[in-house]
């Protein structure tokens, strides 16, 4: 039998659309004036930075938002202003990526890892059991690569615990779940401006609350020094009086030169999340009916944003993996395999993460030994879509060819 012919795809999987000239000229202004930090203002001049807490905090309906350096740092911020205590207990999902971990255990916090299911969201079976195991109060939930779990039946469980609920958002910047939207469930929640993530200003961070305190001490941290006033999106000043002499400075603000770059595409969320999805589905179509290839389904109270996908394929062992991989970037599509023995890039899963107690969690994993990731820039035309979908499909067959 002779093996089947693989088309090529010559675009980039890296490549970010180009920022807009409005944006551009934003920056450009901020730059001639040359006051890129968020707390040098001219008398009367509202910050960009001031001006993208308002707008985003507004654009999701919450009360207070703090724009930091990075989402990594926004998410060590929210468990150090929730009150996170050297050595305890935080719940997070097993299939996330290293800096929510890394966030929990920079925090001074251990993580405890809770299994992943074959849709590749929390196990709400493991997690209750893991909360009476542990004691936890906190779980940081990782909305991983953009797919929600049941919040409504999260919620509950959580309610029926008292655990309180961080989310990390970097994946669902503009997803809801029936209805409410990402970002809107937890105390607090964190967001990333990553250049790979859905609005771009290469890093930064957004943090959301509607606790008073909890924003007034996270202010604090960031590093407003005495300047809090200077943020409209935050609590009165009040609140920040009992704080102030207790709180520590951790330094990591975001500057006005990239929040005047996201400003505009914050404007652009709803069409862009049209756009990713019309791809997505292109791709998981192109995909469909493929043997032993799995892309798991989207729930109907979902509103996911299709910015990467994940596949699952039941009958490759770690060799084949990899050659599948490897045809694939041979024809120009670049996929990911979260079985891989060894971190790259990105990528990476908790048996992994030395520094931490993993504990056992063979569900998960068995998924991500299967489980493959690809992303979905909006650089690549809607027809493209199908041809790397097609590319896929006959690398695999490719490889069960050899084998």
């Amino acid at each position: 039998m002779t093996a089947p012919e693989i088309p090529v795809f010559r675009g980039s999987f890296t490549q970010q659309e180009p920022i807009s000239e409005t944006a551009i000229e934003q920056a450009v202004a901020v730059m001639r004036t040359g006051r890129l930090h968020r707390y040098n203002v001219a008398e009367g001049e509202t910050s960009q930075t001031n001006l993208l807490e308002t707008e985003f905090a507004e654009s999701l309906g919450m009360s207070y938002c703090l724009a930091c350096a990075s989402g990594g740092y926004a998410l060590h911020v929210a468990l150090k202003a929730l009150g996170i205590q050297p050595g305890q207990k935080v719940l997070t999902n097993a299939f996330t990526l290293s800096p929510v971990p890394g966030a929990i255990h920079n925090a001074g916090g251990s993580p405890v890892l809770v299994e992943t299911t074959e849709s590749l969201v929390l196990d709400l079976v493991d997690l209750e059991r893991k909360i009476l195991a542990s004691g936890a109060k906190v779980l940081m939930l990782s909305h991983m690569r953009g797919h929600l779990v049941d919040m409504d039946a999260l919620m509950q469980v959580l309610s029926d615990h008292d655990v309180a609920l961080v989310e990390d958002c970097a994946h669902t910047m503009g997803a809801s779940w029936n209805g409410k939207a990402s970002g809107t469930y937890g105390i607090v929640s964190c967001f990333s401006t990553q250049t790979y993530k859905h609005i771009n200003s290469g890093e930064g961070g957004l943090l959301v609350s509607n606790d008073e305190a909890l924003m007034a001490r996270a202010t604090l941290m960031s590093g407003s020094y005495m300047l809090y006033a200077n943020h409209d999106a935050a609590p009165d000043e009040s609140f920040f009086d009992s704080h102030k002499y207790e709180t520590p400075n951790y330094s990591g603000r975001m500057d006005n030169l990239r929040a005047a770059i996201l400003r505009p595409q914050l404007s652009a969320l709803s069409e862009n999340v049209d756009r990713w999805n019309k791809r997505y589905r292109v791709l998981e179509n192109a995909l469909a009916g493929v043997n032993n290839l799995h892309v798991p389904p989207r729930p109907d109270k979902e509103l996911f944003v299709g910015s990467s996908l994940q596949f699952l394929v039941e009958d490759l062992d770690n060799s084949d993996a990899q050659t599948f991989v490897d045809t694939c970037a041979q024809h120009g599509v670049s996929i990911k395999w979260f079985g891989a023995p060894e971190p790259h890039g990105y990528t990476s899963r908790f048996d992994s993460w030395h520094y931490l107690d993993a504990g056992d969690l063979p569900r998960s994993k068995q998924i991500l030994s299967e489980l493959f990731d690809i992303r979905i820039p909006l650089s690549i035309s809607v027809s493209d879509y199908e041809l790397i979908g097609n590319i896929i499909a006959a690398s695999l067959r490719s490889v069960r060819h050899r084998t």
